[in-house]
């Protein structure tokens, strides 16, 4: 096992498969459920978000997006239970078909660019991706987005270091747009920066800590761009964009402190909901005395919590001046 600076058990090679069944047979040996419990907040501030800006469809930008989970969460209103049925169980089995020569192999597209599919990977249900499975995959998709959409009708936008899980949250209709970018390690270009003009609401559910308020500055600053002056996405009383609106899932192990004093240079208030959520559990004894570690030495107490066997997570929602 590989893992990250933070002691967490790197789970990297499940994000760039072309189709999201390794993502999902993994994740549900590890009983990973955040995107489940998240959901009912995020809808929750969707219709709050909503209401203080009426009269349009919401632009909501979903940070770590990865292959769609909370787009399709919340657009299509389905459980996590059955994506993990959809991928990783029945349905998975009879899609997929092990081995495959990798001829034509085509992962998709972002941003127009084709992203090269990696080479078939074993899974934990012994699946391989192909270009067959990830087309059958991707028509059954989108067939579920046609007959389950519209639950809440919002536009999602995924920003993500993935190609090949942004290319397939699109084809299958999860995402309506994408930005294929790590904003760690560069800025947006002007294209991009376009495109997140007048994003309403900003999401995640446990990517912060690897992403930093070098990210979120860059998305508060384009969201509020002249781009969005005097055009549909003007939300302030003065017709000027509107900062988004956050609501971020934060693993513990990850102080939440030095974004909120970013976002409160933009004149953000930053509030912790009063209770903590379930990401997964440990995937080993030694992820687990690491991760204790990492929690001690930011001073987070893990009794009761972390140290009887899951991650757990805090819900800070950060509310521009105007709507408070």
């Amino acid at each position: 096992m590989d893992f990250d600076a933070a002691g967490k058990v790197s789970l990297a090679h499940v994000y760039d498969q072309p189709d999201p069944r390794s993502y999902f047979s993994t994740l549900r040996a590890l009983d990973y459920r955040l995107p489940q419990l998240a959901k009912p907040y995020f809808a929750k501030i969707i219709d709050e978000c909503q209401e203080s800006r009426p009269g349009r469809r919401l632009r909501v930008l979903d940070v770590g997006s990865s292959y769609g989970v909370n787009a399709a969460l919340l657009k299509l209103d389905l459980a996590m239970d059955e994506l993990y049925d959809r991928y990783a169980g029945e349905i998975g089995r009879t899609v997929g078909h092990p081995g495959g020569n990798g001829q034509g192999r085509d992962g998709g597209s972002v941003d127009g660019r084709m992203t090269a599919a990696p080479e078939a990977a074993g899974t934990t249900t012994g699946l391989a991706a192909d270009p067959r499975t990830r087309a059958m995959l991707v028509a059954s998709d989108q067939a579920l987005t046609t007959a389950r959409g519209g639950a809440i009708d919002i536009e999602v936008i995924g920003l993500d270091a993935s190609g090949p899980a942004l290319a397939y949250a699109l084809d299958a209709g999860f995402l309506d747009d994408a930005l294929h970018a790590d904003l760690e390690s560069r800025e947006l270009t002007e294209p991009e920066r376009a495109r997140l003009a007048g994003v309403d609401l900003v999401i995640s559910t446990g990517c912060l800590g690897y992403v930093t308020d070098r990210t979120l500055t860059q998305i508060v600053t384009a969201a509020t761009s002249p781009d969005a002056v005097a055009g549909p996405y003007a939300a302030a009383a003065d017709g000027r964009p509107g900062l988004p609106w956050m609501a971020h899932f934060t693993l513990r192990m990850f102080p939440f402190d030095p974004i909120a004093e970013t976002l409160a240079g933009f004149g953000y208030q930053t509030v912790a909901v009063d209770r903590l959520f379930e990401q997964r559990q440990f995937a080993s004894p030694q992820e687990h005395d690491q991760v204790l570690a990492t929690l001690s030495a930011v001073g987070v107490d893990p009794h009761g919590l972390e140290a009887d066997g899951w991650l757990y997570a805090q819900l800070f929602i950060s509310r521009p001046p105007e709507s408070l």
